[in-house]
């Protein structure tokens, strides 16, 4: 074959379809990911708009419903109806400054930050016993300054993720050696989880416990590592539960598989009336606001049983529309954590992932009877405030971490808007052109 007669060939290797490949075509080629989503719409953008739509949707989800589920019991003591709601909506107005400055936080900003974000959670923690500590529910977990309160713990959560996750994005070649994996991120997590277990709030040490086997877990510790202090957290946990005669009673009725006699009145009355809560709702629900379990009768409805209440109100379609909201958010999170090639990142979404998802299964759980009741509330749908600032900061460093994602800095800035940025969702054609019209094109004459 002469060269006169020879086909010219594309030194580029072929992309999908058979078109010359695109950088795009090599960062899908070099990403080992499942297939989280269709393909159509496996863009950069994908894990933002995960993160940030899911979050958004359970924030709005959950004022709503403290609306719903307090307005009641608000009224009876405050003589209005609208107190817990305007306290979350409160919350919420300064979780969006938080939120946003997280989302702009570089990598080294967080990583710098790391040490005193530990000391001080754990200054806050210990402040719950001194005369600034209240108790609650008999747990002494909240410091309060006039009719200022907050749950240091909730900032421990996130103290815990970023100070962890710098911790072992720095020792990453030294964590197949035991000690190296361990210190100094055990101390500093058993320090925090003993304060606040001291406070008799196993609830929330058992989501930090969670949250370091799944931090060690994604920085590639031995397995042998994680088998071993698993194996002492469990030991711990039932020790606890042995030592106390209410959480006994609570393991009891739940294991049983029901509560009769007594008990009704005592560790069943939240859980039946919760189920009673859910079974009044059927398909469709009540009616908004019509609940009647929150009239007196279903403890803790706008915090840890608000899932009843929206189950009540909103029916199986609600509480399916939650459960799908928080595996989206999953889903976002689950793609951070594979698509990045930052050990900071992977490790520090890792932990947010527990803390998030984990919290929902537990409260979920507790409220549709397939765990016992520890008193965990609902992430961005239960009434609470530290709770809520702490975890849309929390989901705030993720999604600045999915804007870093290959090709999502470019996505976003070629579109000056918001209107349009939010198309750059949108699936990609063959020719490489998004599916929607250029903007101005309508206007052209």
């Amino acid at each position: 074959m002469t060269p006169s007669t020879a086909t010219r060939q594309d030194p580029r290797p072929a992309g999908p379809g058979g078109r010359p490949s695109t950088p795009a075509d090599a960062v899908a080629a070099t990403t080992d990911l499942p297939r989280l989503v269709p393909a159509r719409l496996d863009t950069p953008l994908t894990s933002y708009y995960l993160v940030l739509g899911a979050g958004a949707a359970l924030v709005m989800i959950g004022l709503v419903m403290v609306l719903s589920s307090s307005s009641v019991e608000s009224y009876a003591h405050n003589g209005s109806a609208y107190t817990v709601f305007a306290r979350q909506a409160v919350f919420a107005a300064v979780g969006m400054p938080m939120f946003l400055l997280a989302a702009r936080m570089p990598i080294k900003a967080w990583t710098t930050l790391s040490w005193p974000l530990l000391f001080g959670a754990i200054a806050l923690q210990m402040l719950v016993f001194t005369p600034l500590g209240v108790v609650v529910n008999d747990n002494r977990n909240w410091i309060g300054i006039g009719s200022f309160t907050m749950q240091p713990a909730e900032a421990g959560k996130l103290a815990l993720v970023v100070w962890s996750a710098a911790v072992l994005a720095r020792k990453r070649p030294l964590l197949q050696r035991p000690m190296h994996a361990l210190v100094p991120v055990l101390p500093g997590a058993a320090a925090l989880v003993s304060l606040v277990l001291l406070g008799r709030d196993l609830g929330t040490a058992l989501v930090l416990i969670a949250l370091v086997g799944t931090v060690l877990f994604v920085a590639g510790a031995p397995l042998r590592v994680l088998v071993t202090t698993g194996g002492l957290a469990a030991v711990l946990v039932l020790l606890l539960v042995i030592g106390s005669q209410n959480r006994m009673n609570r393991i009891s009725s739940w294991s049983a598989g029901g509560c009769a006699g007594q008990d009704y009145y005592t560790s069943c009355w939240q859980i039946i009336h919760g189920k009673w809560a859910l079974a009044t709702g059927g398909w469709w629900g009540v009616g908004l606001g019509a609940s009647r379990e929150k009239w007196g009768l279903l403890p803790e409805a706008h915090n840890d049983f608000i899932f009843a209440v929206i189950g009540e109100e909103l029916g199986l379609v609600g509480t399916l529309s939650v459960l799908g909201l928080f595996a989206l958010l999953a889903v976002g999170l689950c793609r951070v954590v594979l698509r990045s090639d930052d050990v900071f990142v992977k490790v520090a979404t890792g932990g947010v992932l527990t803390w998030v998802l984990g919290q929902a299964i537990i409260n979920i759980g507790a409220v549709l009877g397939m765990l016992p009741v520890v008193g965990v509330p609902l992430p961005m749908v239960s009434s609470g405030g530290s709770a809520l600032v702490m975890t849309m900061a929390a989901l705030g460093m993720v999604t600045g971490f999915a804007r870093r994602e290959p090709g999502a800095r470019e996505a976003l800035a070629a579109r000056a808007g918001l209107v349009q940025r939010s198309l750059a969702v949108l699936p990609v054609r063959r020719d490489g052109r998004r599916e929607a019209r250029p903007a101005g094109e309508g206007r052209r004459r």
